[in-house]
């Protein structure tokens, strides 16, 4: 049995499918991590859903950024984007099915050795905080009130995350750390920005690199960053390398860090 970390997807169906046959990845036997951003901008989201719900049994997946949207388009709470991908997804007979698997992903799993989330992790948060935040937002994206939590955190301005905040604006907050962070600044607040770690805002420095951050105890697996591309530190994988603008889809086996990858720009 193996386990194969990927990186973010973002609908190219065909590269993920060839990648699978080069690592030769058997569903009654292997498990695919995927870092999230399963859909959009890629031509064929509508195709990596449903095979993903095929194989639900073997595979873990957490929610992206992308995949929020996709969530906030159908629930109506976000206005369409110019690089929008998703119409054979809105128009889909099994449309509700899919939107029901969706929004029952994840936002963070954990093993003995390793945490995956799609963007990071705020550097106050130790594994228990990060657990306990994931967990809530769970909570609401799984139940009837669904696109309530989806609205949250869509609403702009998103607020800073701190333990003092309501249980929306809370939840809200840690979605978006999850989801979309790269950078902090020194009093260890997210910062906007979206260059190479050799490229940070004034004063910023990638999450992972934050002075001071809490121990985890894991390594953390993520996606989100394309900039980034493939990084393979002692305490995290960064794995987006940049499919979708015809880079490379990457998968790491967690066992022994084994690097698999395939060019799509190369892809039928």
């Amino acid at each position: 049995m193996a386990t194969y970390a990927i990186g973010d997807v973002q609908g190219c169906y065909r590269p993920l499918m060839q990648l699978l046959e080069r690592l030769r990845f058997e569903p009654s036997r292997d498990r695919l991590w995927l870092v999230g951003d399963l859909v959009n901008r890629g031509p064929e989201s509508l195709a990596t859903l449903r095979w993903l719900m095929d194989h639900d049994q073997s595979v873990d997946a957490v929610l992206g950024n992308h995949d929020l949207y996709l969530l906030g388009r159908v629930a109506g709470v976000v206005s369409k984007v110019n690089d929008d991908t998703l119409a054979t997804v809105y128009a889909a007979k099994d449309r509700d099915a899919i939107i029901d698997w969706l929004r029952r992903r994840p936002v963070l799993v954990a093993d003995d050795r390793h945490v995956m989330v799609h963007a990071g992790l705020h550097p106050k948060w130790g594994l228990a905080d990060a657990v306990a935040e994931a967990a809530a937002i769970e909570a609401r994206l799984r139940s009837d009130q669904w696109t309530d939590m989806v609205a949250s955190y869509f609403r702009k301005p998103r607020p800073a995350w701190s333990p003092t905040l309501s249980e929306d604006a809370r939840n809200a907050a840690a979605l978006g750390v999850m989801t979309r962070i790269r950078f902090v600044g020194p009093d260890l607040e997210p910062m906007d920005g979206s260059g190479s770690p050799e490229r940070p805002p004034p004063n910023g420095r990638p999450w992972f690199r934050a002075v001071g951050r809490a121990h985890l105890g894991r390594i953390v697996v993520h996606g989100h960053w394309a900039s980034l591309g493939l990084w393979v530190e002692d305490d995290h994988y960064a794995l987006d390398s940049g499919c979708v603008w015809g880079g490379m889809l990457t998968a790491l086996r967690l066992e022994d860090r084994a690097v698999f990858s395939l060019t799509c720009r190369d892809v039928d």
